[in-house]
């Protein structure tokens, strides 16, 4: 399949890397030749220099063979002009635009076939609503939701004074009292697929599937401490801040969000009548304690340096701020990030590569494409939700008898009402959910990739 993509930011990139990796036919188009060079060097892909809204760049690129057409430039409007242009040369092409200014969030869907557009994203509302998730039920440091909220992967770090420290999977349920599955672990920076007998040891992150009620019992029997937070204080005031404190003030909390520029704050005053604006620079230390950071319930880090941002969390954190929250654009891969206590790391370009690889995937396969798709263990495995239809192979067979692909992992089978945490004698059945794991090394496009020919 023929892609093109419009812009070679920090999202462009990204799906450079995995769209490439996955065998698909790339043309990057960025009016940044220095950029394209490199992108050029480091993957397989054709480029293209110019600006992608124009109708002769467009036609450069091979817009007339191309089955999709991905806009994530810096600027809303060059992305919606891209994909109209791209959509009168090629009536069959589909689109997908980045939309992130809030005045056109709304514009953009009611007027979705006007724009030509067949699926808008925006990383800041989606990294809004991950982060709103985080605050309303702690305790992890990420979550990843299935099945309509049914079945969640989990992630939690391993500490020395935790009962997970030292305690092998196979004495999991005796220990801890829930019926749960370590489908991943993150150590020293390379993710594993453990057995029974992996031991777990301090600063191990681990990747837990189970049902809300299971992981509720988990943290119970953690220790680790889940009252509900009323004080929440942000650190910035970009559009992340915005439809944050936008969200967390109409569910009843009390929200605080300091910004270093005056104009800035004005204009999220008058939009955010709920939240106190605080006109200051987050860095001074003596501000945030002014303001009363040791009390707060959930710190929230969202200011556009990555650098910035730790350092804020690691101040809250030893302010003894219970749950801290840190907006990453860049390291999200950076064993820097997984030496440093930042609580819970949100990538808004993470979350919406996401969402533009499972399009992808379910245009190739209009049947039996995957529901769901989260990035775990630092980006190396995915974890994929498909529905088991007539088409699914190997029905009715125990998982213990079938030739699964090394590096896939069953996790979790949802039929009706029941949430099967799956063992040797489990089996598929048509109409079943089922939620799989896979490294990197491998690509899952439908249910079957999981078996061996």
């Amino acid at each position: 399949m023929k892609i093109l993509i419009a812009g070679d930011g920090k999202v462009g990139a990204t799906l450079t890397r995995q769209l490439s990796a996955e065998g698909y036919d790339i043309t990057l188009i960025d009016s940044d030749q220095e950029v394209l060079e490199r992108s050029m060097e480091q993957y397989d892909v054709m480029t293209v220099y110019g600006n992608c809204a124009s109708m002769d760049v467009l036609k450069t690129a091979d817009v007339g063979e191309a089955q999709l057409l991905i806009a994530v430039t810096s600027a809303d409007e060059v992305n919606l002009l891209s994909c109209l242009t791209a959509h009168a040369l090629n009536p069959r092409i589909h689109t997908i635009a980045r939309i992130r200014n809030p005045e056109y969030t709304g514009q953009a869907y009611s007027m979705r076939e006007a724009f030509a557009l067949s699926l808008s994203i925006n990383p800041d509302r989606q990294a809004a609503v991950e982060i709103e998730r985080l605050i309303k039920y702690p305790g992890f440091l990420k979550r990843s939701s299935f099945a309509k909220g049914r079945v969640e992967i989990v992630e939690l770090r391993v500490t020395e004074k935790s009962a997970l420290c030292g305690l092998a999977l196979s004495s999991f349920y005796k220990v801890l009292s829930c019926k749960v599955l370590v489908c991943a672990v993150l150590r020293d920076g390379r993710a594993i697929a453990p057995d029974g007998n992996f031991v777990l040891q301090p600063a191990d992150k681990i990747f837990v599937t189970a049902s809300a009620d299971s992981l509720t019992t988990l943290l119970k029997n953690l220790n680790i401490i889940t009252h509900k937070a009323k004080r929440v204080m942000l650190a910035g005031g970009g559009r992340v801040s915005y439809y944050l404190a936008q969200d967390l003030s109409r569910a009843g909390y009390s929200v605080q969000l300091i910004e270093q520029s005056e104009e800035r704050c004005r204009q999220l005053a008058s939009l955010l009548p709920d939240t106190c604006i605080v006109h200051g620079d987050a860095s001074d230390q003596t501000l945030l304690d002014s303001e009363g950071l040791s009390d707060c319930d959930v710190f929230v880090s969202l200011t556009g340096l990555d650098e910035l941002n730790m350092i804020l969390s690691l101040c809250a954190q030893s302010s003894g701020v219970p749950h801290v929250i840190t907006k990453i654009g860049r390291f999200t891969t950076s064993k820097i990030l997984d030496s440093l206590p930042l609580g819970s790391v949100v990538s808004p370009r993470e979350l919406s590569c996401s969402t533009i690889v499972r399009y992808v995937r379910a245009m190739q396969n209009k049947e039996g494409a995957a529901l769901t798709i989260h990035s775990i263990a630092e980006g190396q495995a995915e974890a994929i939700e498909f529905l088991v239809d007539r088409n699914t192979r190997h029905c009715g067979e125990p998982l213990k008898v079938l030739n699964v692909r090394k590096n896939v992992l069953v996790c979790c089978i949802i039929r009706g009402i029941q949430t099967i945490i799956p063992d040797g004698d489990s089996f598929l059945k048509e109409r079943d959910t089922v939620i799989i794991v896979a490294t990197n090394e491998i690509v899952i496009r439908q249910l079957n990739d999981i078996f061996e020919e």
